[in-house]
């Protein structure tokens, strides 16, 4: 990962390096991952993020989602995703993802603002229910960031953990993508294409939007 100063970040253009010093965080890294709903399959070509002390990580994440089993809507309470502990980042101002998405297809860009609540939520230590081990621990933190991907360019961001429920963020609409698939360099090719079952599903149901 390139570490960049936020004069760069806004861009995010690469070559402008800084070093800083570790983040003061409860914890070792927070962690961020991506889901799609099952048979609307994406290929998530780049996370990125901008930390609160304005330094920007390019690429910090990407490829395959996680699904969620369920075509229409989400989950009750989403977690994790398909993704990455970030150590030496700090908690998050901006999230950027790009991703392509297979059933229409389509690419899109999409910018998420995180609020202040929310890097306030993961730094407040709480007791909750941990069903791996099957009982109450404290000292649990909202520390993971999920993402979930839809047809039509929305994109969804909840805050959780694993032992806590999650929280929404906020519902984003993504802007298409000008450059298309892979920022124009693959002559307009997506990165795989529709998979059999999900194309069966889709001819049978269609797309479900206005669910997400």
């Amino acid at each position: 990962m390139k570490t960049l100063v936020l004069a760069c970040a806004i861009l995010l253009l690469s070559g402008c390096t800084s070093s800083q010093a570790q983040p003061k965080l409860p914890y070792n890294a927070w962690y961020i991952g991506v889901f799609a709903p099952e048979h609307m399959e994406v290929w998530v070509e780049s996370v990125d993020v901008i930390d609160r002390r304005g330094l920007a990580y390019e690429r910090v994440s990407g490829g395959v989602p996680s699904y969620t089993g369920k075509v229409v809507g989400w989950p009750k309470h989403p977690a994790g995703g398909a993704g990455k502990d970030l150590p030496g980042i700090d908690l998050p101002e901006i999230v950027f993802v790009r991703w392509q998405s297979f059933v229409e297809p389509q690419t899109y860009n999409v910018r998420i603002n995180i609020p202040e609540w929310v890097r306030k939520e993961m730094l407040k230590p709480q007791r909750g229910y941990c069903h791996f081990q099957g009982k109450w621990l404290d000292g649990q933190f909202r520390k993971d960031i999920t993402i979930g991907l839809a047809p039509g360019g929305i994109a969804k961001a909840w805050v959780g953990g694993p032992c806590l429920q999650s929280i929404e963020i906020g519902r984003f609409k993504a802007a298409v993508s000008k450059l298309g698939p892979s920022l124009g360099q693959n002559e307009g090719r997506y990165a795989y294409p529709l998979s059999d079952k999900a194309k069966a599903y889709v001819e049978q149901h269609g797309v479900p939007y206005g669910s997400w």
